[in-house]
């Protein structure tokens, strides 16, 4: 193996450098998720960086989320009643029930995405 390195003051730095320079999204989830790994789970970060697998898994995630979120939203308001006709009658009570039907969809999706195995 051939490493060049790089002087700066009295210390030599090895030349390092990714050999994946795509760039991903990395959303709200996504962040959650690398918390969630470098904190209760340092085996597997530390795997997953020096694999350089770590955005990658990052991004299908939140991707995971986001959809989770887009199919799980809907469906709880369809079954709880929450229309566009609540919404014309009575705005405040429309915006506490989506915030609730919200609030319950992400706290799945972060119990089954983010902070598991």
């Amino acid at each position: 193996m051939d490493i060049t390195y790089t002087k700066c003051g009295d210390y030599y730095i090895p030349n390092i450098a990714l050999s994946d320079t795509t760039h991903y999204h990395i959303g709200k989830y996504g962040r959650m998720r690398r918390t969630f790994l470098r904190e209760y789970r340092p085996i597997q970060y530390g795997d997953l960086v020096l694999t350089e697998r770590l955005f990658p898994h990052l991004a299908e995630i939140d991707e995971a989320c986001h959809q989770q979120l887009g199919v799980m939203i809907p469906a709880m308001a369809e079954q709880e009643g929450v229309t566009a006709a609540l919404k014309r009658a009575n705005q405040m009570e429309w915006v506490r029930r989506m915030n609730s039907i919200k609030a319950r969809a992400e706290e799945v999706i972060l119990a089954e995405l983010v902070y598991s195995n």
